[in-house]
């Protein structure tokens, strides 16, 4: 079993390595999909809207990341390219919904996230982005 450890702690960190890229770019995503700089609004504004639209982002990319990790059969390598590939289906998928959503809702939801007073349209997108994440990482199995 010890022999066996160095092999799983570098698949970990190789899972681990991905998974934080997924997530910087599900990040850029939302700061993309939404008015004002995203960081901003977060870490100096305090703006509980756009955290929480983050915040289920982040999630939704760790239940698929963590899915393909739980259902790769395969060697590390191919179970690294499937986590990637699905990974980045689900933030366009993610993407896509919230455009959609923003499409169907009256005004500009988008605008939304910069109110102050937390929106529960934020929170629908929030569960959307959820949702989205769970179809997808139902597809791995």
């Amino acid at each position: 079993m010890l022999q066996d450890l160095p092999a799983a702690a570098g698949a970990a960190a190789a899972y681990s390595g991905l998974g934080i890229v997924l997530m910087v770019l599900g990040f850029v995503l939302v700061d993309v999909l939404t008015p004002g700089n995203l960081r901003h609004q977060i870490w100096i504004e305090r703006n509980r809207n756009a955290a929480l639209l983050v915040a289920a982002n982040m999630l939704g990319v760790g239940i698929i990341v963590a899915t393909a990790i739980w259902t790769s059969a395969g060697a590390i390598g191919q179970a690294l390219i499937s986590s990637a590939v699905y990974g980045i289906v689900g933030l366009v998928a993610m993407g896509l919904a919230f455009l959609l959503l923003d499409f169907a809702t009256p005004g500009e939801f988008r605008g939304v996230v910069n109110e102050h007073e937390l929106h529960p349209g934020v929170w629908v997108s929030a569960a959307v982005h959820i949702a989205v994440a769970a179809v997808v990482a139902s597809a791995l199995t």
